[in-house]
């Protein structure tokens, strides 16, 4: 039955959220008459593979995949970091760049129980006004996702990087996902705030790549209701961000339970072969674990379990 196995799949994932996930596939591999998505496993290879935050053509960060050679967790930190400091022989995907800028170096790595602290260069400040906010939110959440640890600490030239480099906006010391990506504000009111990310998708050089945007809106709905509900508009606010959740789409029901977020859908969350897109689904499931502190998603649909997606697949 799903459940026990999911139930089964928490425990499990629990004790290798440190796994990194096989390879994915690059545009080089792909079909010319099909997108595929930038967070396919590879079958080819299986070689270690981290989640880096890029730039789009537009300076949104952009969820990518990157495979990483290094096993020592300071080795692989610094080469993670080292694709995204803007240079030439980068391993990332075509259509994307850095956010670190040129020439900057990693004074050193430290690695503590709960925190990663690293120590740039100054040339980490000549950074752009336009960038500085993408930049530091790429770090954060490429090495959060790399080592789940409570923040990140940066360093320049052994001094605590307390403010943004141009903004002069403060900047806690200890950063976390908190922050947001791709923040956008939505509010017409100081009442009823909420921040929610939700994760769109974009076709960048025929492949697919998903976007979070974190959202501060005027709405007190349930985080998992606002989600949907943008998901299935027929509204983005960016022409070039979309959606495959099919806006006849309802979420019938949900609850929490045992770590997993159950959602209960309507007959047109199902393609036409009965199935649900891998785009909805991951749509979906990243939007969740970004807001939600449950190990694992479960798709219903009129009650019946169709699929479910750990935190550890992300």
């Amino acid at each position: 039955m799903l459940r026990t196995k999911a139930l089964r799949k928490i425990f499990i994932t629990t004790l290798s959220m440190f796994i990194l996930l096989t390879a994915f596939s690059l545009p080089t591999f792909q079909s010319e008459q099909s997108l595929r998505t930038n967070l396919e496993v590879d079958t080819i290879s299986n070689l270690p593979t981290s989640n880096i935050y890029l730039l789009n053509k537009e300076n949104f960060l952009v969820k990518s995949k990157i495979f990483l050679t290094e096993q020592n967790p300071k080795d692989k930190i610094r080469e993670l970091l080292n694709n995204l400091i803007i240079k030439s022989n980068n391993k990332i995907p075509n259509g994307l760049k850095g956010t670190i800028p040129k020439n900057t170096k990693i004074n050193d790595i430290f690695i503590s129980d709960d925190l990663i602290t690293i120590d740039f260069s100054s040339e980490f400040l000549t950074v752009s006004a336009t960038l500085e906010k993408p930049m530091i939110s790429s770090i954060v959440y490429s090495l959060l996702d790399l080592y789940p640890k409570e923040g990140i600490s940066i360093l320049i030239n052994g001094v605590p990087l307390n403010e943004y480099p141009n903004s002069k906006e403060k900047l806690p010391l200890v950063l976390t996902k908190k922050i947001g990506i791709n923040n956008k504000y939505q509010l017409s009111s100081r009442d009823n705030i909420s921040k929610v990310v939700i994760y769109y998708l974009e076709n960048i050089n025929d492949s697919l790549y998903y976007v979070p945007v974190t959202k501060y809106v005027n709405d007190d709905r349930d985080k998992i209701k606002i989600i949907i509900e943008e998901l299935t508009t027929s509204y983005i606010y960016e022409p070039n961000l979309m959606s495959f959740l099919d806006n006849k789409v309802e979420l019938i029901d949900y609850k929490e339970e045992n770590n997993v977020l159950f959602l209960n859908f309507n007959d047109y969350l199902l393609a036409d072969n009965d199935k649900i897109l891998e785009e909805v689904i991951y749509s979906i499931a990243y939007s969740v674990f970004d807001n939600y502190s449950v190990n694992m998603v479960m798709f219903e649909v009129n009650n019946q379990e169709i699929k479910y997606i750990s935190r550890g697949d992300s």
